[in-house]
C-alpha cells in the first residue's frame, strides 16, 4: 500500500499500521527509513525489529534508531542526563545513545519532521528507523526506486517526493558524561 504523506489522514494511516505491527517505509527529516513500532517486554510480540532486519539484510549485531515524539520522551527510557548541548538540537538530525534502565544502550532521535514525531505520538512508543537500502548497498533516495525495490516487502510506503538529503543523521555516545562523536552526519559535533 502506497499512501501519501499529504493526505490529511496519513499520520492516523499510518499510525494505524505501525500499532499493527506492520513494517512502513517513511520519510524522515534525512533520509527514508524502514519503520516498524518498538515491542516492549509484556505486551503483544510482533517482532517488528526482526521483519526489518529480515527485509535489509541487516545482521542483529548492529542496532537500529529508535525515534521518539518529543525530547522528553528519552526520560521514560533512561536516567543518563542530555547534555544541553545536544538537547538544544532536539529535535533534528541527531542521535544519542545513552545507557537505558532495562540495561545496554539504545540510540534515540528526536526527528525534526513534526509529521513524524506526530505519528511516533499516535503510536505512543518508539518507532524503529533505519535507511531504506539493503545492507552494505546505498541509501535510496527516489520514491520509485523504493517502490522497486522494497514494494513487495513492507506493508506501506508513504510518498513525500524524492529524498532532498541522503546525509544521515549523526550519531554521538554520551559515556561517563563525555559527547562521542560515533557518526558524523547532518549535524556538525
Amino acid at each position: 500500500m502506497i499512501c501519501s504523506k499529504s493526505d490529511p489522514d496519513s499520520a492516523l494511516i499510518v499510525s494505524e499500521a505501525l500499532k499493527k505491527g506492520l513494517v512502513a517505509i517513511l520519510p524522515t527529516d534525512t533520509v527514508y527509513g524502514f519503520s516498524a513500532i518498538v515491542d516492549f517486554p509484556g505486551e503483544p510480540e510482533f517482532q517488528t525489529e526482526k521483519k526489518i532486519r529480515e527485509i535489509k539484510g541487516r545482521s542483529e549485531t548492529k542496532p537500529f534508531i529508535q525515534l521518539i515524539a518529543s525530547p522528553d520522551d528519552i526520560l521514560r527510557f533512561s536516567d543518563e542526563k542530555i547534555p544541553d548541548s545536544l538537547k538544544k538540537l532536539w529535535p533534528g538530525p541527531l542521535t544519542v545513545i545513552v545507557s537505558v534502565k532495562a540495561g545496554g544502550t539504545v540510540a534515540f532521535r528526536c526527528p525534526g519532521d513534526k509529521w513524524l514525531r506526530d505519528v511516533i505520538e499516535l503510536c505512543n512508543r518508539p518507532v524503529y528507523s533505519t535507511s531504506v537500502n539493503r545492507s552494505g548497498c546505498p541509501v535510496l533516495t527516489s520514491v520509485d526506486e523504493i517502490r522497486r525495490e522494497f514494494g513487495d516487502e513492507v506493508d506501506l510506503i508513504v510518498d513525500d517526493g524524492d529524498s532532498q538529503s541522503s546525509v544521515p543523521s549523526t550519531i554521538v555516545k554520551i559515556e561517563n558524561g563525555e559527547i562521542i562523536v560515533v557518526r558524523q552526519g547532518a549535524v556538525k559535533i
